[in-house]
């Protein structure tokens, strides 16, 4: 009896000491959430990638890009995140209702706590300087190249030339 009075204490004393201490946490809200700071509607975006620079510290309203694990949007307050850029359209939307549209073939995306976000691409152009015979050529040469591959770094870089291509041949269509 006498331990089952000491495990009712105990656990007494847990629930005063979780109502004694509180943790601080900063609130988050959704981008269009009328209840935010008038502050975090601004969105610093920069995206570049070696040699060229397409926005650097620009007031944007969204801009979408493709990931690893499907396409996102990022608005002013986005929730702080990183990912990897997969083959595909980032579509940056102005707060004129003007969208630019640039095929990244792979890089980075950082969302900060402060709004600000960067993408760092290997390799972007905007989506109508893409010349669709060539797409479709280099389509048609890496997988010619797969087919012929004998190694796995062969296989593999033939693959990525692959999807490369293709999501350009999408870009282009706009899908």
């Amino acid at each position: 009896m006498s331990m089952l009075r000491n495990i009712l204490r105990l656990s007494g004393s847990v629930k005063v000491c979780r109502s004694t201490f509180r943790v601080s946490q900063s609130l988050r809200y959704y981008a269009e959430d009328a209840a935010k700071p008038a502050a975090a509607t601004q969105m610093s975006f920069s995206f570049g990638m070696p040699g060229q620079m397409f926005y650097n510290n620009a007031d944007v309203k969204q801009v979408d890009v493709p990931s690893g694990t499907g396409t996102f949007g990022i608005l002013a307050q986005h929730v702080p995140s990183l990912a990897v850029l997969k083959p595909g359209v980032i579509s940056v939307h102005e707060h004129d209702g003007t969208i630019s549209k640039y095929f990244a073939s792979s890089g980075s995306v950082t969302v900060n706590a402060d709004s600000s976000v960067q993408i760092l691409a290997e390799m972007a152009v905007p989506v109508d300087h893409l010349d669709p015979a060539a797409v479709k050529e280099g389509l048609s040469k890496a997988q010619q190249e797969l087919a012929a591959a004998s190694t796995d770094l062969a296989r593999a870089e033939a693959q990525i030339a692959i999807e490369a291509h293709e999501a350009m041949d999408q870009a282009i269509a706009g899908k």
